[in-house]
């Protein structure tokens, strides 16, 4: 595996120079493993490293002893490294990433976490479709480029599709977010033309503990004052936390996955069954609808486009490679991360 064989790589390298073999089988795969290409060059580098997501990732790259590289845009620290995607060189010495084994880029102003205004939505453009491009091109341009770059994309690729079934062979949808997703995944074509497999990590609805899509409802729906939004027949795409690292993990250790891929459970939930398993967990009722009109007014053209978008989307390439699901269902999902 290529997470396994780098860490080999690793302890091959701190190894005293006499060593004892312990059989000639041990010596043969010390000496493949010395022979692999690149094998100190386990490093892997993350965008938006402290976020959610990337704050799991490093803990579980941490566990497999590979270290990561931060991109920052603040004074770099020990395991760090400063960039700046809106200048037309974004590193200053691009040296530290040259001969890294990956690239993940996690980078972008939050979807739902402000109204759409014109201003808003620049932002959230700059955040993931320059910032792709910028990084794309760095790699492009290195002497030893890594064999992998993994971007972060979003279920709403697809757009609002009722009942229809979807997964990566789906075409785009229509409207604001289908547009910025197909720009976000265009940004990253430098690095497909230099050679780099490039995925695109199309994720649903994230669920854990902390902040995000369950941690905003949780108070509500504690104090018994959660339920249905819109006329609740919206599909949603969700995977939990623990899925969504263990699906990332999984891609980088398989060549063969290229292009979109969807980070997604198997079981998508209309927003009725999920306000149902939600109340269900926190034992409290779940009874006060919010209308369509209402939140309209509150959100404008985001609460058409993710909060009443109905997308029901399969992770049919996870599925398809031999990906588990440890959390295939909703219900034992919330009960993981709320038990």
């Amino acid at each position: 595996m290529l997470l396994k064989s780098a860490a080999i790589g690793q302890t091959v390298q701190a190894m005293p120079k006499a060593v004892r073999f312990e059989s000639v089988q041990h010596m043969v795969m010390i000496e493949r493993a010395i022979a692999m290409p690149r094998p100190v060059a386990a490093t892997i580098v993350v965008s938006g490293a402290s976020g959610v997501l990337g704050s799991a990732l490093r803990r579980s790259l941490a566990a497999r002893n590979l270290p990561v590289l931060q991109l920052v845009r603040r004074l770099a620290g020990e395991g760090q490294l400063t960039w700046n995607p809106t200048a037309a060189s974004p590193f200053v010495d691009v040296t530290p990433i040259e001969g890294t084994l990956a690239a993940i880029h996690f980078s972008g102003a939050s979807i739902a976490g402000h109204r759409w205004t014109p201003a808003y939505k620049r932002e959230l453009a700059a955040s993931r479709v320059d910032s792709t491009r910028a990084l794309a091109t760095a790699l492009a341009g290195l002497r030893r480029p890594p064999r992998t770059l993994m971007v972060a994309s979003a279920v709403g690729f697809y757009g609002n599709r009722g009942e229809e079934i979807l997964d990566e062979w789906s075409a785009p949808g229509a409207g604001f977010l289908p547009e910025l997703s197909q720009l976000w995944e265009d940004a990253a074509r430098p690095a497909v033309e230099a050679g780099i497999r490039v995925v695109h990590l199309r994720f649903g609805v994230i669920l854990n503990r902390g902040p995000g899509a369950v941690g905003q409802m949780l108070p509500v729906f504690r104090m018994g004052l959660g339920g249905k939004l819109g006329n609740s027949r919206q599909w949603m795409s969700w995977v939990s936390i623990d899925d969504a690292i263990a699906a990332i993990l999984f891609a980088l250790e398989t060549p063969a996955l290229t292009g979109p891929v969807n980070i997604t459970a198997p079981n998508p939930v209309t927003n009725a069954e999920f306000t149902r398993a939600l109340a269900h967990q926190l034992r409290r009722p779940a009874i006060l609808p919010v209308p369509a009109v209402a939140l309209r007014l509150m959100f404008g053209q985001m609460a058409d486009e993710a909060l009443l978008s109905s997308a029901r989307v399969m992770p049919s390439k996870l599925v398809k490679s031999g990906f588990q699901f440890s959390h295939p269902r909703v219900e034992k999902a919330l009960a993981a991360i709320l038990g």
